[in-house]
This record gives C-alpha cells, structure tokens and sequence, in this order.
C-alpha cells in the first residue's frame, strides 16, 4: 500500500473506524441564536460570522466527503456492460450523495482559505483530496479516484447559503464529475437545493428540491431527476422522481423513490399504467392543514416508498447508529470522517482538518474553548488577508488549478497532482 504514501506508517489506515463521537451534542439555545439572526434576514450567510451553537463537528471539506459513501454504486457501474444500466447506477450514487443530509441540521465549520482533506478507504476502493481554494466566494474543490484505476470523481462546490426568516436555504453550486475510465464515459449533474426549516421556533427539519440533470456526455442518455417539495399537505416530502432517456429522447426508464431510504426503476409505460390506476384510489383521504406564523409544521413522515411492481432496487441507504441522534444525526461513516488515527500526525498534511483545534475542542464537548478557538481562526484568517492586500500578494493555491471543465464549458477547479506524493513544504500555518 505504500503508493498511497504511509510507507511503514501504514498500521493507522485499519478497517476499523469509530463508531461514535467522543462526546454527545449539547443543547442548542435558541435566545441567542435569533438575537443574531434576527440581523441577517435576506444575506447570504457565508459573509456572516455565525455562532458555533449552529455547527456540527466537521468541516465542510469533510461533509462533502460524505458523497463517497456509496462508493459501490460508482463499483457497480463501471462492472456494467449497458450504458442505461450504468445511468441507473450513476443516478443512484447521485441521490445517495445527498442522503446524509437527512436530519443533519447542523452547519458544518466552514473552512480556512488553504484547509485540505484527505480520506483513503481500502475498503471501498477510493482516495480523495480536497482543498478549500477560495474563500470569498467559498469555494471547495475535491478529487476522489479509485484505487483499481476505474473512476475519477471531481468538482469544486460553492456552496450559496440564504437566511430567510425561519429557514436556511443553501444552493450548492458547482458541477460534479464523474469518469468512468474503461468505458471512457463521463457524467456531470449539480445537486438540489436544500432546506433547513424552523431555525428560530419549532423542530428543525430539512427538505430538498430542484432538478438534477445527469448527462452522459459519451452517449448522449440523460437522466432528469426532480426532487420535489413537501407540498401542502407534504405528500411529497423527500420525493425523488424522474427518468433516464437516450439520445433521441426516447424513455427508457422511470427512476422514483425517496432520497431518505431507497431509489427503484421501472419500464415507464408500466409506471404511467400504475399511477393512473392509484389516482382513481386516491380521492379518499384529506387531511386539514393548519398555517402556523411561529413555526413550519414538517408533514408527518411517511417513509416508505410504494412500490411499483416490476421494479428493480437500485440502492436502499444504510441505517444509522441507534446513537445517532445525540451525535448531530451522524451516519457510521460521518462518526470516522475527523478520526485521528495513531500515527496520522506524521503522514498527513499539516493543513488537513483533523488538526483544526476548533472542532476537535467542538467533538469533544468542550463548547466554550471551541467558540474561542474558531474566532481566533477567522481572526487570524482576516489578518492573513489583511497582510496579504498590504504587500499586493495573490493567495496562490497548492493542490488545485482554476481551469475549463472539458465537458461543461464552465470554470472549475482541476486537481493538479501530487497530494499523495506527501511534500508538504512551505504551506500555510492556517491552525
């Protein structure tokens, strides 16, 4: 294993991870939360200091790792020989990427200009590396690879957060990438909005919505996902509906489920025959909703997809911790994302998010020393820039390049290589 470079160091990348936080999640107070909130109405929060009682112990960096948890259905894919079959794996690891999302209501730390990642995971046949390359807009690129040499997984994330009364709306821009290398086919997609209801009064609860369009750029097949809203009776609460088409734009196949727990596909002429026959069923039930000035109801939950019959599973999520919910509604893979393994402090980078003292203070329990030490950061972040515009220094970044994605057109940040070479000389003391 030593191309990943940990040479001897190796006996730290185990295959068996923690599986709970050091400490639970404390109480959130909501007095003065919307004391300064109440100032933000409108804004686009990342030009916002917020208070740490809104964060979970992960940096974004991390959170956006959470993509890979899937890693099995991109394995899926490229074992695949129909190109159709394929885009059903590849929409199914799109709407997983999101699924860790699910009551996770807590705002991952937003990283340091120059903050990195890293994650190597035998077990599921892939490293990446991020970077946080930009900090006005924030901007996160990441790349991940297979281990085997089947797949690359890239993009850069900008991630557009708006308060609006009693909701957080944050709007991921930015393109994700996927290659599949023996099939040499590539897809791009852009996440859906997402939501995050009752921040002031009432439960927190989250929804996502908008379009993802995935496109093969080798074959031309597309595949049209749209997450819908609750709705007003929230009939459609984590809904996730769409279908995959060729070229042509001929329908090949219907993709529906919830984003929550699990995503089937169906010949579309048997599904259109399905639902017909279940609206002319449909007119029994209406229930009476209520407006509420203090607090968006969330709509009872109902999770379980009606299935088609005919259909073929083409994932179902994993079942979290029976802790989970007193450690910021983490999955098994979140819990191992800010691990640090005995022997890491010498092989990782020193900018990599382990070592950020605000949220391991943070995950360990330690609220006051983490508050401290996260406007110590930011402090020392704005001094840097500071110094930086006195001497008329560009920030120049280390792991990735501003370039053209091939595929898309539009700008995007290109990993440059070398990570894993383990060189880390002349970085920036962000911590």
């Amino acid at each position: 294993i030593k191309k990943h470079g940990f040479g001897p160091l190796l006996f730290f990348l185990s295959l068996s991870f923690r599986t709970s936080l050091p400490a639970p999640m404390f109480a959130r107070n909501t007095i003065s939360v919307w004391s300064i909130l109440k100032k933000c109405i409108g804004h686009e929060l990342s030009k916002i200091t917020m208070p740490i009682v809104f964060n979970e112990p992960l940096s974004f960096l991390q959170r956006i790792t959470e993509y890979m948890e899937h890693t099995y259905l991109i394995n899926r894919a490229c074992a695949l020989s129909d190109s159709i079959q394929r885009m059903q794996a590849v929409a199914a690891f799109a709407v997983s990427a999101v699924a860790s999302q699910w009551e996770r209501t807590g705002k991952p730390f937003n990283p340091l200009l120059g903050e990195t990642y890293e994650l190597i995971r035998e077990e599921k046949g892939f490293r990446l590396v991020s970077e946080q390359v930009s900090h006005h807009p924030p901007v996160s690129a990441f790349h991940a690879e297979s281990l085997v040499g089947d797949f690359v997984f890239h993009g850069s994330i900008y991630p557009k957060l708006k308060f609006w009364g009693k909701s957080v709306e944050a709007e991921p821009k930015g393109t994700i990438t996927l290659e599949l290398l023996k099939h040499n086919e590539t897809y791009t997609w852009t996440n859906p909005t997402c939501c995050v209801h009752n921040i002031i009064l009432g439960k927190l609860w989250i929804e996502q919505y908008g379009t993802m369009e995935i496109v093969n750029h080798s074959t031309g097949e597309k595949c049209v996902l749209n997450f819908k809203p609750c709705g007003m009776f929230g009939k459609e609460l984590h809904t996730v509906e769409g279908y995959i088409q060729e070229k042509s734009k001929k329908k090949r196949c219907v993709i529906y489920g919830k984003w929550t727990e699990c995503m089937w596909s169906v010949d579309p002429q048997i599904y259109e025959t399905h639902k017909k026959s279940e609206k002319r069923g449909d007119n029994k039930k209406q229930k009476n909703g209520a407006d509420n000035d203090d607090a968006d109801n969330m709509p009872e939950i109902q999770e379980t997809v009606s299935v088609v019959p005919g259909s073929v599973l083409l994932w179902r999520i994993d079942s979290r911790p029976p802790h989970s919910a007193t450690m910021y509604n983490f999955t098994n893979f979140a819990m191992s994302l800010n691990e640090l393994q005995p022997g890491m402090e010498a092989v990782i980078s020193p900018t990599d998010c382990r070592f950020r003292p605000d949220i391991r203070h943070m995950e360990n329990g330690n609220m006051d020393e983490a508050s401290k030490d996260k406007e110590r950061l930011e402090e020392k972040q704005r001094a840097a820039r500071k110094e930086r515009a006195k001497n008329n220094e560009e920030w120049s970044t280390r792991w990735f390049q501003m370039g053209t994605n091939p595929y898309t057109g539009s700008q995007d940040w290109i990993y440059s290589g070398g990570y894993f070479n383990r060189q880390y000389h002349d970085l920036p003391d962000i911590y």
